[in-house]
């Protein structure tokens, strides 16, 4: 039976954030076998732009994050980068209220920068948004400014990283 291997979370992120009261507490698996990080979750009706509908920013947003967390797919819990240019395409709504799964991959990776895509998936297995993005690596003076809280929320949600590496093994050709 397969691991599940959860990324790392933070306090303050808007997406995963445990402290932070808009935080939607979204949660990312590395699903090794489809070589994707994928993540479910509900859009409540406050991230909407009209009733039922979730609001583009919002979308755009879950596609960042989630197309950007694939580079961890390799366990570097620590291979953090930002997002230098995002391409987002709407291709219909996205609903409130309903689990939707969203998954990212990695096209290309370099260490210094990285190409990824998103897609949102609907109950219905029909996709409403994509993305396509370049990362580059994190500056230091970001990670610099978490504070000592946010590090070690970091560091005590990253999973054990023998377990992690024993289930990407399983999945590597």
């Amino acid at each position: 039976m397969s691991e599940k291997i959860y990324q790392p979370t933070s306090l303050s992120c808007l997406l995963c954030g445990k402290d932070n009261p808009v935080s939607l507490k979204v949660k990312w698996l590395n699903n090794y076998e489809k070589n994707q990080v994928e993540t479910t979750v509900i859009i409540p009706n406050e991230f909407c732009s009209y009733k039922g509908t979730a609001h583009g920013g919002i979308i755009a947003t879950l596609l960042d994050e989630t197309a950007g967390r694939a580079v961890m797919l390799n366990n570097d819990f620590d291979h953090l980068m930002v997002t230098m240019k995002l391409e987002t395409t709407y291709k219909k709504p996205t609903p409130t209220g309903v689990p939707i799964k969203i998954i990212g991959r990695v096209i290309r990776d370099s260490g210094a920068r990285a190409t990824v895509e998103g897609e949102i998936i609907l109950q219905d297995g029909t996709v409403s948004a994509t993305c396509n993005a370049l990362l580059f690596k994190m500056p230091d003076s970001i990670i610099k400014g978490w504070d000592e809280a946010e590090m070690k929320e970091w560091d005590d949600t990253k999973p054990n990283q023998e377990l992690a590496d024993a289930e990407r093994n399983k999945f590597l050709r």
